[in-house]
């Protein structure tokens, strides 16, 4: 056999193709829980360092939509974020365009588009747990909490599952209210509390009343221009995507006797029970006896956790699910908030309240 009839050796090329490995996008992050037994907050963290999480995220729609829907409440933390406008991007992929803040019943400043502070209440005071804007017939499904800086002192936003808070009410109670649901009283004046112009957003008496109307929101305007308007409202939602009833309302919040004493003290003082900031009532105009008012507080506060902020985090809340709140706090804190995907009461309204 001549040479050129032997076998060439085989080289090995010195540059081997690169092979396309595909990693999911779920195996970048994992996931826990605080403490053992708790259902919500889900804490999603990267195991990979410099995840951006607006990027992760809409790449991941249906993981979010799940968890979302089966805890309620889901905590990113640990994720890459540019600030503020990266927060609102997260927003906008998952839920859609961030919602402006109608009807208000708290001071926010406006951040930029649909990003606001998350509440401009004295930080001495605790917000109580609620779900945002039940009152209103449209509300958000979904909220957004973005810490740009936690408090040194304090300053946690506790959260609870309205689902178990529903269940941990009594036959009676939960009847009593299902059946005329609760009417939410508001005066609104220059002194504690929002006047209409600042809740409404406008100058114009008119608009105020067509936008009363529009909502199913009874109204009169008593001297030197103070209105006064009262709604009534149901207490349970049927989730639209999950099928779970919750205990969705502000019957608690918004009753006096939720406030510190102090305050209850004061108002009643400067105010009286007729002409109170905020008041709330069953939906035939009849006082909520305290022994109930305190079963309700029981009740979420036996749901309620909380946890530290820390700079970075976003949580992100099904409304209808968990309620939310703020506790004290001592030092700066600046936690901004966006909501989104707006929903009509009717499309969650299990039975319409009889007036």
């Amino acid at each position: 056999m001549s040479a050129e009839d032997s076998p060439r050796p085989v080289r090995e090329p010195i540059f081997r193709r690169r092979q396309s490995v595909r990693i999911s996008q779920e195996a970048l992050v994992k996931t826990r829980f605080f403490e053992a037994g708790q259902s919500c907050p889900l804490v999603v963290e990267p195991s990979v360092e410099g995840l951006n999480l607006a990027n992760w995220a809409k790449k991941n729609l249906s993981f979010i939509d799940e968890k979302l829907g089966l805890h309620g409440a889901i905590l990113f933390r640990g994720f890459r974020s540019e600030g503020v406008p990266d927060f609102e991007r997260f927003v906008r992929d998952t839920s859609g365009e961030p919602l402006a803040y109608s009807e208000r019943s708290s001071p926010r400043s406006q951040v930029r588009g649909g990003i606001y502070t998350s509440t401009d209440y004295p930080p001495a005071h605790p917000i109580f747990l609620h779900n945002e804007q039940s009152y209103n017939t449209t509300f958000p499904m979904r909220i957004f909490f973005y810490c740009l800086a936690p408090s040194a002192i304090g300053g946690q936003t506790p959260i609870a599952d309205t689902r178990r808070v529903l269940k941990g009410l009594s036959a009676p109670t939960r009847r009593r209210f299902e059946e005329n649901g609760y009417m939410y009283v508001r005066n609104f004046s220059d002194g504690f509390g929002l006047n209409w112009r600042t809740a409404f957003q406008t100058e114009d008496p008119a608009a105020v009343e067509a936008y009363c109307r529009d909502s199913d929101i009874d109204f009169e305007w008593k001297k030197g221009g103070r209105l006064r308007t009262w709604q009534v409202r149901r207490v349970t939602a049927r989730h639209p995507t999950t099928g779970d009833l919750a205990w969705f309302n502000h019957a608690t919040f918004f009753h006096l006797s939720t406030l510190d004493e102090e305050i209850q003290h004061r108002l009643r003082a400067e105010f009286g029970d007729e002409a109170l900031p905020n008041q709330t009532y069953y939906g035939d105009g009849k006082p909520i006896p305290p022994a109930v008012l305190e079963e309700l507080r029981a009740a979420y506060l036996a749901e309620k956790t909380m946890f530290p902020w820390r700079e970075g985090d976003v949580l992100m809340l099904d409304n209808m699910l968990c309620a939310h709140g703020r506790e004290p706090f001592e030092g700066t804190r600046q936690v901004v908030v966006g909501m989104a995907q707006p929903c009509d009461w009717p499309a969650v309204d299990p039975a319409p309240a009889r007036r």
